[in-house]
């Protein structure tokens, strides 16, 4: 499916503007005619933050933003989607245009701005698919004009405990003002306070313990690194994943937008994002568990993020360049890694190369 989609599909849905072909892509997946064409292994599956997880690829938050499509995802073989991000009231997010393709790239810019359509209508979306089985998470945000941003992340706590597997806290995206500075220790000892009181609240009222993940930039320094996860230890929070998009252009081909603002994501990502994945692992050391994401668009790249420290892989840009069928072509290739290998479980790969991917320069 990816090779045809690479050499037919693509070529017509590049045709189209960007966030019109992802409406398309969207709607066809509404259709829930497309499956993946891979068995289930029991060697990749694996159990993460209390989860127990088909496979270790997951969806990204960023595609499925008002939680339209989460089982269709889940039926191309990924083994979790993230949904959102989610912000309480909608809200339309920054002027188009405001997403740029770099195809020499295999890279795309955007400043879409947490552009939803709020709790309520996810709501009853992920309402509607309660007792569904799959993991799906909730990617929780901040209005753009929330005069308390802090609280509008425990409002996502409260408003999706019962219906989210787990949640990941964005405060890593660069295109809300002033967003990422909530990552600064003082900010984030706050947030991440009130984020994990409000779960034990909602936890005490039906005995379900939903895991927290943090989701951070690629663009943090050692010393802010330092600081997140000496928090994230302290705090004892369930996850981190390592990377939200870059505002480095550093290396790109593509001369007609690679000044646009916004984060980048894709291939040139990958390198960044791994190393900070590894310095992360350094950092939390060896029971934290991290979600590795930037440029995963194959088997060798999903391999390399768990080899540099992740538990878990998540993609999104690279199935706007390969395809639907990428989840199920990665899964054979991590198939056939385990039986090439020999060993019993995809996790027997983890932090193999984290050393050495922490010692590169970024």
């Amino acid at each position: 499916m990816t090779s045809v989609f690479e050499t037919i599909g693509r070529r017509a849905l590049f045709c189209m503007e960007a966030e019109k072909a992802h409406g398309l892509s969207i709607a066809v997946l509404k259709t829930r005619l497309a499956r993946a064409t891979v068995p289930a292994d029991p060697a990749l599956a694996l159990a993460v933050a209390g989860l127990k997880f088909p496979n270790p690829l997951g969806m990204a938050a960023g595609y499925d933003k008002n939680a339209e499509v989460p089982d269709a995802l889940l039926q191309l073989g990924f083994g979790f989607a993230e949904v959102g991000t989610i912000t309480p009231r909608p809200q339309s997010g920054n002027p188009r245009p405001r997403i740029f393709r770099l195809p020499e790239d295999c890279a795309v810019i955007n400043r879409l701005g947490f552009n939803n359509e709020g709790h309520e209508a996810a709501f009853k979306r992920l309402t509607q698919r309660a007792g569904n089985s799959g993991i799906v998470g909730v990617n929780i945000g901040a209005n753009k004009d929330a005069e308390d941003r802090i609280a509008d992340y425990v409002e996502g706590i409260r408003k999706f405990y019962q219906l989210a597997r787990y949640f990941t806290i964005n405060i890593s995206s660069p295109n809300t003002p002033g967003l990422r500075n909530l990552q600064a220790r003082a900010s984030l000892h706050e947030l991440l306070s009130r984020v994990l009181e409000a779960r034990e609240e909602e936890s005490s009222k039906c005995t379900l313990k939903r895991p927290i993940f943090l989701k951070i930039a690629p663009d943090l320094v050692d010393e802010e690194l330092d600081d997140i996860a000496a928090e994230a230890l302290e705090q004892k929070l369930d996850g981190i994943i390592v990377s939200n998009t870059t505002l480095s252009r550093t290396g790109l081909k593509n001369q007609e937008y690679r000044n646009e603002a916004g984060g980048l994501s894709g291939v040139p990502l990958f390198e960044r994002s791994t190393i900070v994945l590894a310095r992360m692992r350094e950092r939390v050391g060896a029971d934290m568990p991290l979600i590795g994401v930037g440029g995963v668009d194959s088997a060798q790249t999903a391999l390399a993020k768990i080899k540099a420290g992740a538990d878990l892989v998540q993609l999104y840009t690279g199935m706007i360049y390969r395809g639907p069928g990428i989840a199920a072509e990665i899964l054979r290739g991590l198939s056939d890694a385990v039986k090439r290998e020999g060993v019993d479980n995809i996790s027997a790969f983890r932090d193999r190369e984290t050393k050495e991917w922490a010692s590169r320069s970024v």
